[in-house]
């Protein structure tokens, strides 16, 4: 979506240069701009640390798993062997 917009308002700066002289987006293309790539910056970010907590958490589900096997295999009584 951000890409989309970031896209759109290029196209708008261009089509403003061709005919208005960029008298439109002389005043406000920067800001915007940069307000758009901060937003891509953070989400991007937030993707990344959300994408390593699920892979954290399910690392922690897998080990307590493995620990109540562990925990039920310990409490089997063993076989005499003879």
């Amino acid at each position: 979506m951000w890409c989309g917009i970031l896209f759109s308002l290029g196209i708008l700066a261009f089509l403003d240069t061709l005919y208005n002289y960029g008298e439109i987006f002389r005043r406000v293309n920067s800001v915007v701009f940069m307000l758009i790539a901060l937003g891509l910056l953070v989400r991007t970010s937030m993707k990344m640390k959300i994408r390593r907590v699920e892979g954290l958490i399910a690392k922690v589900e897998e080990l307590e798993g493995q620990v109540t096997r562990l925990k039920s295999e310990a409490q089997k009584p063993k076989e005499k062997v003879y």
